[in-house]
């Protein structure tokens, strides 16, 4: 199998309630659309110190993580970011590798929006076709 790469566009959780709200208009969402290698070896979302930076993103917590090169970091654990894959859309927190140099989309986000990776074309598609079943557990 290939590599599958796509676009995603993430969005700043608490400037999209506080654009709900009206206290912002919806051009000042902090958002960035972005080219993402889908990585079923990641458990979630990675992005980088400087995508960090330009969400505005407020960190949750600090975890261990061990690397594909098998090294351990301490990464920042975001508080949830919106990731928009076309008409499909999760809230789900970020990890922060500083100098990632690509966005990975790992298998969380993806469970969580309902895509599979189609191996064949090298591509995502929807889990269900083209509308996504959402699980209440």
């Amino acid at each position: 199998m290939g590599y599958v790469n796509t676009r995603i566009t993430l969005k700043n959780t608490d400037d999209v309630k506080q654009a709900k709200k009206g206290l912002i208009t919806e051009p000042e969402i902090r958002q960035a659309t972005v080219n993402v290698m889908v990585d079923t070896g990641a458990a979630t979302l990675i992005i980088n110190k400087e995508l960090f930076q330009k969400l505005g993103l407020d960190v949750a917590d600090e975890r261990v993580v061990t690397l594909a090169n098998n090294t351990k970091e301490i990464c920042k654990l975001t508080d949830p970011v919106e990731i928009h894959w076309k008409d499909r859309f999760i809230s789900m927190q970020a990890l922060v590798v500083d100098n990632a140099p690509d966005v990975l989309l790992g298998v969380l986000p993806l469970e969580g929006l309902d895509l599979m990776v189609d191996t064949v074309n090298q591509k995502l598609v929807g889990v269900h076709g083209d509308e996504p079943i959402y699980y209440a557990m």
